[in-house]
């Protein structure tokens, strides 16, 4: 039932970035030219989802102590702004106004089988393991030549 449950969220959830124009990559590099086609469209995307996401937690922390499939809610307990959040921030802010695509986006325009969607998903995924190496301290360590150096 929880599998059943996660792809009918994520149905709704591509069936409306699809509709919504944000799996476009044009339509939401024009929302970003401000002093050109500029495309206001999307902050009626934004905005929606914004009173969506609002109103939904609210309802949902206030009438459930745990998640229907879960034992605890998993929330963030990180509260401070540090490096890593500020270049993860500034690097997906360039991605996406350079390619049109966010994460979020990218994923249901797989569907439509643009060459972009999945040159977009692959980089985004070397993007992704590059920056767990990186967390981790792994980036370019050969493991061969750290044990000759013990």
């Amino acid at each position: 039932m929880k599998e059943l449950t996660a792809l009918l969220a994520g149905l709704i959830f591509g069936l409306g970035i699809a509709l919504s124009g944000m799996a476009n990559p044009a339509k939401v590099i024009n929302f970003f030219d401000v002093f050109g086609t500029f495309d206001p469209s999307l902050l009626v995307v934004m905005g929606s989802a914004l009173v969506t996401t609002f109103i939904g937690y609210r309802i949902v922390f206030k009438s459930q102590s745990k998640p229907v499939f879960e034992p605890s809610f998993s929330l963030p307990t990180k509260s401070t702004i540090d490096a890593s959040l500020i270049g993860g921030s500034i690097a997906f802010g360039i991605g996406w106004g350079i390619s049109g695509f966010c994460p979020g986006g990218a994923i249901p325009a797989l569907g439509f089988g643009g060459v972009g969607s999945f040159a977009f998903v692959g980089a985004m995924l070397v993007g992704l393991i590059i920056g767990r190496e990186l967390k981790h301290g792994n980036v370019f360590a050969n493991p061969k030549l750290e044990s000759k150096k013990s």
